[in-house]
């Protein structure tokens, strides 16, 4: 394997920067997973049960107003309503420009690039307002913790999160022959069931069935969620006796071990090994990955019992990995990220952005590239293969935010001369060097620079 530091920071992290200089080897990235994470130090988040405005707040926000409609009361519960509303939005906005923050200024571009592949992996859509500031806590508590842990301490984290029982209606599957579904005469919602099967772990390709999916959907049933009680178990909710789920049969005592026990089967097996390996490699390296990348990535997987660390490890150890042939084209959420990175943005510009700016910079250009903030398709998050994302609309949206956002982030833009090695590292092409030398302005080279070939390929 031939380590290369610009491939390192790139590829495998957020980006080239003029104040930051890129890992020297692999187990220096290894190593700093191992450490205390400082990006999340410096920039909080605050979790799910620690975010003001609480879903709790808002939702009895709106049952006061709607009780109050036509009464003196109803001006002052529409403020509240409005207030904990413009709240939410500013926490909103914070956190992912937190989040863009870290990226931008981190020396642990492995752990920001991580934490964006398994925030995507378990994908969560907030399904209406009151859910929109949540998306990031999600992360925060489900997914950024176990980065470089276990893979099954992930799964029940996420699927015992608010978030993702809310998103994929948890709350709403109910056993139908259990006290409370013949009661209510409700059934199940196979949801969550079926994305923890098709998505999440053992993958399309896994060897699951229509019947895999209606136990597992069973065997969840009692899991749910109100903003009154929290995440609970509820064994009245719970569909009576044992299920069977590939193969094996789980008890037939209704209670959160039954599921947990489930899940820690489902996250070792070797289909779930195959299908992470397989999309990691085609999130880093390639849509179509070499093989024995794949292979190897996904025998640690066994052999560690799904230690995403050691998982990391072996990816890095490949000398596939480490293909001079740029096959990725940077997501228009990592492009803003790594361009701001590149002009030496300072985190305290970023965060100091108010709502204008931040929609002008952030969550417009991001919607006109094809990616609006937090808000995938379906449960199956962004697109990974290049030409969802180089469309005529896309690259105009790149076109015009390198030309147009770069110079709000910082007081001088950088001379196009020397920002083309600082941006591209020292495979800059002769031509871009040429271009972006002769532009008319220092901004327009860097615009040039930004929106090239060898800077949107990873």
């Amino acid at each position: 394997m031939i380590f290369d530091p610009t491939i390192a920071a790139t590829r495998f992290g957020t980006g080239l920067s003029p104040v930051i200089e890129p890992p020297w080897d692999v187990a220096a990235m290894i190593s700093r997973l191992y450490g205390p994470d400082d990006a999340a130090l410096r920039h909080p988040i605050l979790g799910f049960d620690a975010i003001t405005p609480s879903l709790l707040q808002i939702q009895t926000a709106n049952r006061d107003r709607r009780q109050a409609k036509g009464t003196p009361l109803d001006e002052a519960a529409i403020e509240v309503v409005r207030q904990l509303s413009k709240d939410a939005a500013d926490v909103r906005r914070h956190n992912i420009l937190s989040t863009v923050a870290r990226g931008v200024v981190t020396q642990d571009g492995l752990r920001e690039r991580l934490t964006s592949f398994w925030a995507d992996h378990f994908t969560v859509i907030a399904r209406n307002l009151a859910l929109l500031h949540l998306v990031q806590p999600y992360i925060e508590d489900a997914i950024r913790p176990h980065v470089a842990g276990r893979f099954g301490d992930m799964v029940k984290a996420v699927v015992t999160h608010p978030m993702m029982l809310l998103y994929l209606e948890q709350n709403r599957s109910i056993g139908p022959n259990s006290p409370q579904g013949l009661r209510l005469d409700r059934g199940l919602n196979e949801n969550l069931g079926r994305e923890l099967l098709e998505l999440h772990l053992v993958g399309v390709s896994g060897g699951y069935d229509q019947a895999d999916v209606t136990q597992m959907a069973e065997l969840l049933t009692g899991l749910t969620y109100s903003a009154n009680e929290g995440v609970t178990y509820k064994p009245r909710w719970s569909e009576p006796g044992a299920e069977v789920v590939m193969g094996r049969r789980y008890g037939d005592a209704a209670d959160l071990t039954t599921v947990t026990s489930a899940l820690d089967d489902l996250s070792v097996r070797p289909e779930t090994a195959a299908h992470i390996a397989f999309k990691m490699a085609v999130h880093f390296v390639s849509d179509a990955p070499d093989t024995d990348l794949v292979a190897s990535m996904s025998r640690t997987f066994t052999d560690t019992g799904g230690d995403l660390l050691a998982v990391t490890a072996a990816m890095l150890d490949h000398p596939a990995a480490w293909t001079p042939d740029r096959m990725k084209v940077r997501r228009p959420d990592l492009f803003i990220t790594a361009s701001l990175r590149a002009i030496g943005t300072r985190a305290d510009r970023i965060m100091a952005m108010g709502p204008r700016d931040y929609n002008r910079h952030i969550a417009a250009p991001l919607n006109l590239m094809g990616q609006p903030l937090e808000s995938p398709i379906g449960p199956d998050g962004w697109a990974e293969e290049a030409a969802a994302w180089i469309t005529p609309q896309g690259l105009a949206g790149r076109i015009s935010w390198a030309l147009r956002s770069p110079q709000t982030f910082v007081d001088t833009m950088p001379d196009p001369r020397t920002f083309v090695w600082t941006a591209v590292g020292p495979v800059a092409p002769p031509e871009l060097i040429v271009a972006a030398s002769a532009a008319e302005s220092d901004a327009d080279g860097v615009g040039l620079t930004l929106t090239s070939p060898a800077f949107q390929r990873i």
